[in-house]
């Protein structure tokens, strides 16, 4: 099961997140700090996914996006992968190149509605 779904850029700043769990709003700030930290520390050369605590990091860099996903340890890390790959797609097509500013630019426009 997905517990959250986050979208970095490469200074650290969030950009996008959602949690399919409750997890109060100062736990989320130090949850996210910790994420990303792990996350954006690591070199391309290795794995893109972490054991983290009770759960697993999968997570993938576009440009200068980072997005991580947390899941379950019942949860098929690839699959997960895959996942993010095709939400990027979509993205880029509907955007026809996505960047940091366009994800920006949606989120307040689901915001607003």
């Amino acid at each position: 099961m997905i517990k959250f779904f986050l979208m970095v850029n490469k200074q650290g700043q969030t950009r996008l997140s959602r949690y399919y769990e409750h997890v109060e709003i100062n736990k989320r700030t130090m949850l996210e700090a910790e994420v990303i930290k792990n996350c954006l520390s690591r070199s391309k050369d290795e794995c893109s996914f972490i054991e983290y605590k009770d759960f697993k990091l999968v997570y993938r860099q576009y440009a200068a996006l980072f997005i991580v996903v947390g899941i379950d340890q019942t949860e098929n890390e690839m699959a997960v992968y895959e996942l993010i790959h095709n939400f990027v797609e979509v993205l880029d097509k509907y955007f026809s190149r996505v960047s940091e500013l366009d994800v920006s630019f949606s989120v307040s426009e689901i915001h607003l509605l």
